[in-house]
């Protein structure tokens, strides 16, 4: 069952990216972000660049496919598949090498299917009623996640929770 959370504002959803890069993400982790375009992924990767105590500013990399930062806790690789055509272009950015040694947050990965690792969280965003208001799902997949799954839940409990929230396809 996923872990949900609505945050209320642009710096909320940051908030909550920086205190899941400073509190549960580490080298090796591979982080799916999907949503439609405007839903918060960039903002929650700003957030964890501040977790990751990444001095350089994160900005989407849409147009360059991959941007790298160094943190000082980790390194951090962003990756944008929105204009990727072929899942053949995801080997040849060399994403591979960089899963070992990095945090790495993939927008739109849902488009590369089964090229990602099985182990792998799936941030699941979408916008709420208000402008600013995101609902985040967070679907766990594979041991190393299940493990951290105590600390997720104290994370996504430390925001206001909002049980009655419904998303639009579910007519409220």
């Amino acid at each position: 069952m996923p872990l949900k959370v609505v945050t209320r504002s642009v710096e909320e959803t940051r908030a909550l990216g920086e205190q899941l890069g400073r509190d549960v993400f580490r080298p090796g982790d591979v982080i799916v972000l999907s949503g439609e375009l405007g839903t918060g992924k960039t903002a929650l990767a700003q957030g964890v660049g501040r977790g990751l105590e990444v001095d350089a500013p994160v900005v989407s990399p849409t147009f360059t496919l991959v941007r790298e930062y160094q943190g000082a806790t980790a390194r951090l690789c962003h990756v944008d598949l929105y204009r990727l055509e072929r899942i053949q272009e995801l080997h040849e950015l060399g994403i591979e090498e960089q899963l070992e040694e990095s945090v790495t947050l993939i927008e739109w990965g849902e488009v590369a299917g089964t090229a990602l690792p099985s182990d792998r969280l799936e941030v699941r965003m979408a916008a709420g009623a208000g402008p600013d208001e995101r609902i985040i799902e967070l679907v766990l997949l594979g041991e190393s996640w299940r493990r951290r799954s105590r600390r997720l839940a104290e994370i996504v409990e430390g925001f206001a929770p909002d049980e009655d929230h419904r998303t639009p396809e579910d007519g409220g």
